[in-house]
């Protein structure tokens, strides 16, 4: 009997004497509504299979080069941290005597649970899909080949898969006695797989298929590679005219042993088709939580894709905790810094397990570390830190810590990390501030060599930290320690606004030093500007050195010098003084591109304003220098809502997303447009704080079951929705329409809480509650009015 039957997701098909039924995914991805197709010039550049305890990193192309510089060239392949399991795997057909190398797929489309590529330029009697994805929760990928024949008559296919292990620790792992051996590979014919484990280590590999196939010639090496192995195995199948036939493979791997390594395997490859139903259904709900409608649909689908990117860097290692890593592929563990920034956004979007679970892995690992409150800035999967901790990271912590609280209204979280707050605010003054004027030294965000002194970021940072310390002192009965944090609080916010302050250029300085520190650095940025070919920064920084040289007073001051992006993060945490916070927002604009802000203005040059393209071009290193960042442009975005100017955090937002999609399909880069790691956490903060907490303005104190609510609107976003926001065990839907008269807000909420809606005083002239005109009352320069019920319309007349 010699025939294929194909029943929904299933495809019969014979190979020699061995048959078997086997599941197709091919409908799953069928059904689904999201899924971008890639572009063919960037499908030589990465992409990632992603899942919780397993990822793959490849080309779109199907190729597994060596990519990545953090261990150079190996942080693509396989992944099951803190272990590599493969380089990847190579595949070629042979159709009736005829081969033919999957080397180069024509199509790449991008899933928010897995990927496709598509060959359909091999031959003309038929086109191959490879259909993949990593289950939740599972050391696993699973890999299938679906081959049609587009021809009349049956084709003989022989599919040869090698396979290439590279079972190695991961960074640092010499740190916690990981060191690589040899891997030892053996073809299992009775289980129809091959077994490798690592010569010097419990590590395991284990692949194969349901389909019978036969090991050959394993002999071969790679001689810049000495301890991987390669292994080779051919399936043959038969398919009749118009038919399918498919090759499910499942990689799996253990850092443990090889009972788990094959558990993994049996598990995936007994209950595919509902692993990747769960898999999808889980993510098409992370959506449905704080889903946005917008009029704008490239900021709505934009949005929606960094929600199913930032899913993509969970890494859920046993042993360590489960939590979000900075980016893939060079930034595949946890940062202190990148997730206090993402995690304030994370919490909006409905993801509280998630915040929970990164919040308590980066703070025990900070505990071990420090012990003393000091937050960790960079820490390996095998749990070596690699730094303990910038000086930032310990005050943006707390801020983190009460931003989730305002969401959760959870006194328990805030009893559980307020130790560790109070100490690590001592920390920071008693060791970091020498001369006792309240401003930390030491480095911030920008880790440019000498730039350790009293930095703006650092001082921001931490001014916020004690403000937002008073208030969570404040809840917990501290009342005589909340005075003393307020107290410090007020006294940073006038300093930041004095001593920062540098009237000639209309900026915040980038730090405050000596005349021998600004010098010194001065140097090192004339060599800079001149080596990037940027004269105009070489001019501005030779005039600044002859003004300083000439300075007969060494009194520490503050020097505006690199245009960093982080002078703006007074206007970011709203400390700023309004008069100097326009001023400083202003000049912020020249340094922009068309993707967003220069992480180091002076990189910027005469045709940054409107020159677009490719970061990648003629880099044969890695850099930041010269980078325009997501982080900055995001940071840049919510210092413009925050003083009342929403059309130029829209505009900014708009950069971001001229990235979007420009390298992977459904993703924006770290580096704008198609640099450094192709999925960034921080993107969720960028996106995540001025559309849900600025655009919808919702703001709430679930502690008090309340809910603050205070749009800020851009012209050009003439209506939207944001629907299931999930505060404490309240959930809130908001929509607006913005016309010429008038604008209209929808707010519904699942539990009666106290809602409070405001706007600026005077922005409308009458006010109309559910069908009533109101009178609102005016509270420190707005207009608020307190909502009724669970469902209220407010029409606003302008």
């Amino acid at each position: 009997m010699k025939k294929i039957f194909i029943f929904i997701s299933f495809v019969i098909f014979y190979s020699k004497s061995y048959a078997q039924t086997i599941p197709s995914i091919e409908p799953i991805f069928a059904n689904s509504s999201d899924k971008i197709k890639g572009k063919l010039e960037y499908l030589a550049s990465p992409y990632a299979t992603a899942g919780d305890r397993l990822y793959m990193v490849g080309y779109q192309d199907g190729t597994f080069p060596d990519l990545g510089w953090h261990v150079q060239g190996e942080m693509g392949g396989v992944w099951c941290h803190p272990i590599k399991l493969m380089d990847g795997f190579e595949a070629e057909v042979k159709v009736n005597n005829q081969k033919y190398i999957l080397s180069k797929a024509d199509v790449f489309e991008n899933y928010p649970f897995g990927n496709k590529l598509i060959y359909n330029s091999l031959s003309k009697d038929f086109t191959i899909q490879r259909l993949q994805f990593v289950p939740d929760g599972k050391n696993a990928v699973y890999v299938e080949f679906l081959i049609k024949n587009l021809s009349k008559k049956a084709l003989n296919i022989e599919l040869e898969i090698k396979g290439i292990s590279n079972l190695m620790p991961v960074w640092l792992g010499e740190r916690t006695q990981m060191f690589d051996g040899k891997d030892e590979a053996v073809f299992d014919n009775k289980k129809n797989l091959w077994m490798i484990k690592d010569q010097k280590n419990p590590w395991y590999l284990v692949y194969g298929s349901a389909i019978k196939g036969s090991a050959f010639g394993n002999e071969e090496i790679l001689k810049h590679k000495p301890n991987v192995s390669i292994t080779k195995t051919k399936y043959s199948l038969r398919i009749l005219a118009n038919g399918k036939g498919i090759l499910p493979i499942v990689i799996a791997g253990s850092s443990k042993s090889e009972n788990e390594a094959y558990r993994n395997f049996q598990d995936v490859s007994q209950n595919i088709l509902n692993l990747a139903k769960a898999k999808k259904s889980r993510l098409e709900k992370v959506n449905e939580l704080s889903k946005v409608t917008l009029s704008d649909k490239e900021i709505e689908e934009g949005f929606r894709w960094i929600k199913y990117d930032t899913d993509w860097l969970i890494r859920d290692v046993e042993g360590q905790g489960r939590g979000l890593c900075a980016g893939l592929p060079d930034y595949p563990w946890w940062f202190g810094v990148d997730n206090e920034y993402t995690l304030k956004g994370l919490i909006a979007t409905g993801r509280k397990d998630l915040v929970y679970s990164t919040i308590d892995l980066i703070h025990s690992l900070s505990e071990k570390t420090n012990g003393n409150g000091r937050i960790v800035h960079e820490v390996s999967t095998n749990g070596a830190v690699f730094n303990p901790g910038n000086i930032n990271e310990t005050p943006q912590f707390a801020s983190l810590i009460w931003e989730v609280f305002c969401w959760t209204g959870d006194k328990a979280f805030l009893n559980k990390y307020f130790s560790t707050i109070e100490k690590g605010l001592d920390w920071l003054l008693k060791e970091n501030d020498k001369d006792g004027n309240l401003l930390p030294d030491g480095f911030g965000m920008m880790e440019i060599h000498g730039m350790n002194s009293e930095m703006i970021d650092v001082a921001v940072y931490t001014q916020k930290a004690f403000a937002d310390a008073a208030q969570m002192a404040e809840v917990l009965g501290k009342i005589t320690l909340a005075a003393a944090f307020k107290d410090k609080a007020e006294k940073l916010k006038l300093k930041i606004n004095s001593d920062f302050w540098v009237e000639k250029s209309n900026s915040y300085a980038d730090f405050i030093g000596s005349k021998g520190q600004a010098l010194h650095l001065i140097e090192d940025a004339i060599v800079r500007a001149d080596t990037l070919n940027k004269p105009w920064a070489v001019e501005e920084l030779r005039k600044s050195k002859v003004e300083i040289e000439k300075e007969t007073i060494d009194k520490n001051r503050g020097f505006v010098m690199h245009h960093n992006w982080v002078v703006n993060t007074p206007m970011e945490m709203g400390i700023a003084d309004s008069e100097k916070a326009l001023k400083a927002l202003n000049t912020a604009q020249k340094f922009t591109n068309p993707y967003g802000m220069f992480v180091t203005g002076i990189d910027r040059d005469e045709t940054a304003g409107a020159a677009e393209g490719s970061f990648v071009t003629n880099r044969k290193i890695f850099t930041y220098t010269g980078a325009v960042m997501t982080l900055p442009t995001g940071v840049q975005a919510v210092a413009e809502n925050n003083y009342g100017r929403p059309d130029e955090a829209y505009s900014l937002l708009k950069r971001m997303l001229k990235s979007f999609s420009f390298a992977l399909p459904g993703s924006i880069y770290e580096v704008s447009p198609d640099f450094g790691m192709f999925a960034q956490a921080w993107n969720m903060y960028a996106f995540g704080e001025p559309i849900i907490k600025q655009f919808f303005g919702i703001k709430p104190l679930a502690y008090l079951k309340t809910i603050n609510i205070s749009p800020l609107l851009p012209g050009k976003l003439t209506n939207g929705k944001i629907e299931n926001v999930e505060i404490g065990d309240n959930a809130i839907s908001l929509s607006f329409i913005q016309t010429a008269g008038t604008d209209t807000f929808e707010i519904n909420q699942k539990k009666e809480w106290k809602v409070n809606f405001s706007q600026p005083m005077g922005k409308y002239a009458k006010w109309i509650l559910n069908g009533k005109e109101i009178s609102p009352k005016a509270l420190n320069g707005k207009e608020i009015v307190e909502l009724d019920g669970l469902r209220n319309k407010l029409v606003l007349v302008k």
